[in-house]
């Protein structure tokens, strides 16, 4: 097995075809499927199925294409790394579900970067897709929540992937609404007040289980529900319409104008925290952006969030 041939692996595996593989490579397409051939034989497996629309990966080319992606980034970094003796070239990835602060945080440490080479990259995503990132070391921390719901199925995707989850606060659920929602001047809300109205929630793609869900609760019935990819949409539902959403309680400053964050009265919470590879060691650029992180989650809290320590007191 080489380099070679899992970037071969790769390249066909996202163009879709052996043939435009070829083309973005500058390579003969014989190259490819010789390399993608010989890599089957020596593996004992099939990686693609054929077909007149082109290739699609098998069960078992998936899961290479996983393995293939880690070494293959990992071959890149070193290369980078010692290439003409120069300085290593900063490197952060970032996957997370739709929180305004991990944006923040990143943000913030891209801006205080100073190397002259960096490559940052901040993806709002599935759970699924955060699990598999760094799972596959396409990034290097990935945020997201668990709670009683999903903890035990979370927890065992986790250890499948060989990646630890490290707490970063506890947050009672809210309700988000529009400041001219009938149920903004509510002190708390119940589940059941939510039920004329539309739910708003963030979807998962082909992961679309309850358990993998962004919002607690999703496991009950909604006779309305809109489903949307990004925090801007969200947002601009929430602040004209008179739907809802469940989250940390925890407003953006894009959302701070016209939205009301109002506790729920069950008892429900929401344990935020970030996921790493358990064979990862943390770069320097990686501690930064997760102090940075912990720093504005402690200033959301001096500012009103209502945020709880582990050990149920007030962070």
């Amino acid at each position: 097995m080489t380099l070679q041939q899992l970037r071969f692996l790769i390249a066909v595996a996202e163009n879709g075809s052996i043939n435009a593989a070829a083309q973005n490579l500058y390579t003969a397409q014989s190259n490819i499927s010789s390399a993608i051939k010989s890599l089957e034989g020596e593996l004992g497996i099939s990686i693609f199925t054929r077909s007149s629309r082109g290739v699609m990966l098998t069960s078992d080319g998936t899961e290479l294409l996983g393995y293939a992606r880690q070494v293959v980034e990992q071959a890149n970094m070193l290369e980078a790394r010692y290439e003409h003796n120069e300085a290593p070239q900063e490197r952060l990835a970032v996957s997370a579900q739709h929180y305004a602060f991990s944006v923040q945080a990143f943000i913030n440490v891209v801006e205080a970067c100073d190397a002259q080479k960096f490559e940052f990259t901040m993806r709002e995503t599935t759970t699924a897709q955060i699990i598999d990132d760094v799972r596959a070391f396409r990034s290097e921390v990935g945020i997201l929540y668990l709670d009683d719901f999903n903890r035990r199925v979370l927890e065992k995707a986790f250890a499948d992937a060989r990646v630890s989850f490290h707490p970063l606060f506890n947050a009672r659920v809210h309700v988000f609404v529009s400041e001219s929602h009938p149920l903004a001047r509510k002190p708390s809300i119940c589940l059941e007040d939510l039920v004329p109205y539309t739910r708003y929630s963030f979807e998962q793609g082909t992961s679309n289980s309850f358990y993998f869900s962004e919002e607690p609760f999703s496991h009950i019935p909604c006779a309305r529900n809109i489903r949307v990819s990004d925090r801007g949409t969200l947002t601009n539902l929430l602040t004209t319409s008179n739907g809802y959403a469940l989250s940390t309680g925890v407003l953006s400053s894009e959302m701070q104008s016209g939205m009301a964050s109002i506790p729920l009265k069950e008892d429900a919470h929401m344990l935020v925290g970030y996921i790493v590879h358990d064979e990862r060691r943390p770069a320097p650029i990686l501690t930064q952006y997760l102090s940075e992180l912990r720093r504005i989650i402690a200033d959301a809290d001096r500012n009103g969030a209502v945020l709880i320590a582990e050990d149920g007191t007030s962070a």
